[in-house]
């Protein structure tokens, strides 16, 4: 059985999970943890988090809108291992060993740090620290395959790079991780036609009441075509999320009704709302299940955190040995 591992971000001034985060890293993800061949790691980052969210409500808010989104979906818990990155206090250990392992000028070249390092005095330790932490949620859990965005490929090479230099000098420690990546990663267009993402303010959550979801839906930006006239579905925001919804012969007959005319841009938007809404409905309702339950959830990411701590903690003793801790 292969071992996959996978953080999730909880950043953000809020908790939102919206469309895209739904099609390019939940579904893809539970899929992926469907496989009878498979055993995911699936852990919420909540100490990444802290180098930028320093408010404690939100970044449990944060928290616990992320697990309840993954569970809604269908993520099995049972199956697989799904827990809070801190609720593991092993993964700061092996950071402190591995930051005496990792030269400078490796964390000085990752991108997290070099996309701020104009402004030093908002880079905080943690954030240059970032893939060394990144480094150890992977290695202390002996993940053989790890999914990455092309975002995320440079850190998963320092993670192996990492993993190989301590093996080189200690033995065989640690289990040298591969990537996954997915050439085909699905970009959701956002409101304004941009990717969808929290830092543009052009996303949707699909977990908005009916009035605030449609009232969302309804900002997306069109051209300024009247409504007699053809429209080119080929270029509007409001026909390229709902084509990522829609089966064949629905995105067939949206087409045909944009191309023919008389057909606005409102009714556009009230399809795709009422397609959100009708795709999503158990999801939905899930969801807010687990969001009035907050001890539940607790539970379910404090039992995954012992299945994970079983793990982490032979890999943590085997590096405490060869490091004279023992």
């Amino acid at each position: 059985m292969a071992r996959i591992l996978t953080g999730i971000q909880s950043s953000g001034s809020n908790g939102e999970v919206h469309l895209g985060n739904i099609l390019g890293a939940i579904q893809p993800g539970i899929e992926l943890s469907k496989k009878p061949e498979n055993e995911a790691f699936f852990f919420i980052a909540d100490l990444h988090s802290l180098t930028t969210v320093k408010d404690a409500e939100v970044r449990l808010s944060n928290v616990y809108a992320v697990a309840a989104a993954w569970l809604a979906f269908g993520f099995d818990t049972d199956k697989n291992t799904f827990y809070r990155q801190s609720d593991v206090p092993e993964v700061c250990e092996l950071t402190w060993y591995l930051n005496c392992f990792t030269p400078f000028p490796m964390l000085a070249n990752a991108h997290s740090f070099k996309d701020k390092a104009e402004n030093l005095s908002d880079v905080n330790a943690g954030l240059f620290d970032y893939p060394v932490l990144m480094a150890c949620d992977i290695l202390l859990y002996d993940a053989e395959f790890v999914p990455v965005g092309k975002d995320q490929k440079q850190h998963l090479e320092m993670t192996r790079d990492m993993a190989k230099g301590f093996n080189h000098k200690y033995d065989e420690t640690f289990v040298v991780p591969e990537p996954l990546i997915d050439e085909r990663v699905m970009v959701v267009p956002g409101t304004d036609g941009r990717k969808m993402s929290k830092s543009y303010n052009n996303y949707i959550n699909i977990f908005l009441p009916d009035k605030q979801l449609r009232k969302a839906v309804m900002k997306i930006e069109t051209d300024s075509k009247g409504l007699e006239e053809p429209k080119d579905p080929d270029t509007c925001n409001v026909f390229a999320l709902y084509s990522l919804l829609a089966d064949e012969s629905q995105d067939i007959e949206m087409r045909k009704k944009y191309e023919a005319g008389n057909y606005g841009y409102g009714h556009a938007k009230q399809a795709l709302f009422e397609l959100i809404v009708e795709t999503y409905s158990e999801e939905r309702k899930r969801y807010w299940e687990l969001m009035e339950d907050k001890p539940q959830l607790d539970q379910l990411l404090k039992e995954g955190a012992a299945k994970a701590r079983k793990v982490a903690q032979p890999v943590l003793q085997k590096v405490r040995k060869k490091l004279g801790f023992n």
